[in-house]
């Protein structure tokens, strides 16, 4: 069973990547690096995905094992082919921009803790092009218990590993 869903619209923004803008000192006097977020969208972005999940989100946070999965549509830049599925193999990273979701999802009461997901599927894609696709740049979220048959939507078997062959 599906315990949330999500379509939030705007452009993805990346958490996680970090600007130094120097040192600075600590409280103790000694020298430490002053960092700061490179994407000044993203408290935008972040203040929009928690606006809409406190909107459709009306219940308690859910405080179990959770499988989240993301689809997330950036756009396309103007140099890539229009007449053939291409993928945005390029920044930002698919991982940073799952990480101001989840985070923003907390923020918003949906999760006590993101550290309650224990599978996370995060794909990026162009508008319309490939499963799960929007027309136009956003995120769509889907939340399952972990427990639930839905869940399980690939199961690897870590006790086999898989053999890699290395050419060379």
């Amino acid at each position: 069973m599906t315990l949330a869903s999500f379509r939030i619209l705007g452009v993805p923004c990346p958490q996680g990547s970090k600007s130094f803008k120097g040192m600075v000192e600590g409280k103790r006097g000694q020298q430490i690096p002053r960092l700061v977020e490179s994407s000044k969208l993203l408290p935008k972005w972040r203040k929009e995905v928690t606006k809409q999940a406190m909107i459709a989100w009306r219940k308690p946070p859910l405080d179990q094992p959770l499988v989240v999965i993301m689809t997330f549509t950036v756009p396309k830049p103007a140099s890539a082919p229009k007449t053939r599925t291409t993928w945005p193999d390029r920044k930002p990273d698919v991982s940073k921009l799952a990480r101001a979701v989840e985070d923003s999802l907390t923020d918003a009461g949906v999760f006590a803790d993101d550290a309650r997901i224990v599978d996370l599927i995060a794909r990026k894609r162009y508008p319309n092009e490939g499963a799960g696709a929007l027309p136009s740049p956003g995120v769509v979220v889907h939340v399952f218990a972990a427990s639930s048959h839905e869940a399980d939507v690939f199961e690897l078997d870590a006790s086999q590993p898989a053999q890699l062959q290395l050419a060379g």
